[in-house]
């Protein structure tokens, strides 16, 4: 297993959403939501513990992340400690 999800990640990701790789956002997802519920082409699709958005479903496109799709996932990381 590589190495657990840093804090500075986050920050990183958010800084510069545009500049994620996506196994590092898959990295990220599955150390929040789990495994990929679904992985089919180049999307993979996390299960949320409520229902709607924010979504958790992210694309590779050419090794790097959508960038808004790295907002949502954040928005999700968010959503989730807060409910804690």
């Amino acid at each position: 297993m590589g190495r657990a999800v840093r804090r500075e990640d986050l920050d990183s990701m958010r800084t510069n959403p545009r500049n994620v790789r996506y196994e590092e956002l898959a990295k990220v997802c599955e150390h929040y939501f789990g495994p990929p519920r679904t992985r089919g082409g180049s999307h993979a699709v996390f299960k949320t513990p409520w229902p709607g958005d924010p979504r958790v479903n992210i694309q590779n496109e050419h090794g790097k992340a959508k960038a808004y799709q790295v907002r949502q996932v954040l928005a999700a990381i968010d959503k989730k400690e807060t409910q804690r």
